[in-house]
């Protein structure tokens, strides 16, 4: 049977492949430790557990409008407002099956077939998948590692082409946790309103911000780019909620209104109780990041410190998100590995750490490690690194 051609380009999500490997040597009896994972290790707050109860226990288990319940999308409208000086009326936003989701859909109505969207290098995996599936051109600009993996306004310029539709920013990223900072996005930003391009500001990772340096929304900056702007987030990594599946996504009307029309004969919803709970997330006083925020700092702090003192690996700090993104390219090479790729597939056949190969996210000197884990696992876990490097230099 012939499957369609849009589906036979798709390259299978690295991490998923990754977790996939490790939990079939768990399940052989192996004492595996993931960095793999992509999601907090800490459990969805009591009290938004008590709201998805409480609304299946009245009945709001029904269909609702597709776009989201008008309670939720007043919700992200006040979040938008209190947290990045953002004004949006309820036809401006959309409440999706997760930020993927969200994603997913944006690039559905905005591109045509050819159309080109600049991609920065290292991007999270989906990025290109997405804008493939769309019958667009993912256009990749990589960052450079000295410049904290962020694209210059020289690069993003020098990339754009009468093709070009749209430019993602992620920030804080996944994989590398590297934020922009406000100069860098008007400069971006000045780029972007130069050629009319629409700005994908992926922000997801927001709220996990562990410096000083505080989150800019590149919308925020002038009236004209947030008409160029659709700002997409959730709930998944700011309150816990990975599973429940609830994301948005705020921009201009047209936009929406086509995402929503998109999604009416997709998934006709989001999940009506996880809108609730998600709902009870944002209305409460209670910030559960800052719990995360301490336990992830923390984490990162002993990591990083570890990781950086095996030889052949190098790391810059990142700033935000929970992922350590070390060049490990040097130690493959002294360890007599081709690829760092092999390298990371040998260290989870002998040491059971399992970590994520930067080539899936267009970096393939680096590796993604994720510090969701307890701080015990993230001890063992470089132990177990630094030994396997040790040993594969004899």
């Amino acid at each position: 049977m012939e499957l369609a051609s849009r589906v036979k380009s798709l390259t299978p999500s690295s991490t998923l492949a990754i977790s996939a490997k490790a939990k079939e040597l768990k399940k052989e009896g192996h004492d595996v430790i993931g960095l793999g994972v992509g999601e907090p290790d800490f459990n969805t707050p009591q009290y938004i557990l008590n709201a998805a109860m409480k609304a299946m226990e009245e009945g709001m288990t029904k269909y609702t409008p597709s776009g989201g319940i008008v309670e939720l999308k007043q919700a992200i409208i006040d979040k938008l407002k209190d947290d990045n000086n953002l004004d949006y009326k309820e036809n401006e936003i959309i409440v999706t099956t997760g930020a993927k989701h969200a994603l997913y859909t944006l690039f559905q109505v905005i591109l045509n077939k050819g159309d080109e969207v600049i991609v920065p290098a290292p991007y999270w995996v989906s990025y290109p998948e997405q804008i493939k599936l769309a019958e667009g051109e993912p256009v990749f600009v990589k960052g450079s590692e000295t410049n904290d993996f962020k694209i210059t306004p020289q690069q993003l310029e020098e990339a754009i082409t009468k093709n070009t539709k749209a430019f993602i920013l992620n920030s804080p990223s996944n994989p590398t946790g590297m934020m922009y900072s406000k100069d860098e996005l008007i400069k971006l930003g000045e780029v972007c309103q130069k050629y009319n391009i629409i700005i994908v500001s992926d922000e997801i990772y927001e709220k996990l911000i562990y410096t000083e340096d505080a989150h800019v929304s590149i919308a925020e900056l002038s009236d004209t780019l947030k008409a160029q702007t659709i700002v997409i987030n959730g709930v998944s990594k700011s309150h816990a909620m990975t599973g429940w599946r609830i994301g948005y996504a705020a921009g201009p009307e047209a936009i929406i209104k086509a995402m929503t029309n998109h999604v009416s004969h997709a998934t006709s919803n989001p999940t009506s109780i996880a809108q609730y709970a998600a709902l009870r997330a944002y209305n409460a006083n209670e910030d559960p990041t800052i719990e995360m925020r301490k336990i992830f700092s923390e984490r990162l702090d002993t990591l990083y410190e570890l990781m950086t003192n095996i030889p052949g690996i190098s790391c810059e700090k990142p700033k935000g998100a929970f992922y350590l993104f070390p060049n490990v390219s040097e130690a493959a090479k002294m360890n007599g590995f081709n690829s760092v790729d092999d390298w990371a597939k040998a260290l989870l056949e002998e040491e059971k750490v399992a970590l994520v190969p930067g080539s899936g996210f267009g970096s393939p000197e680096n590796v993604r490690l994720s510090y969701a884990v307890s701080k015990e696992n993230l001890v063992e876990a470089a132990q177990r690194i630094k030994r396997f490097v040790e040993k594969h230099q004899e």
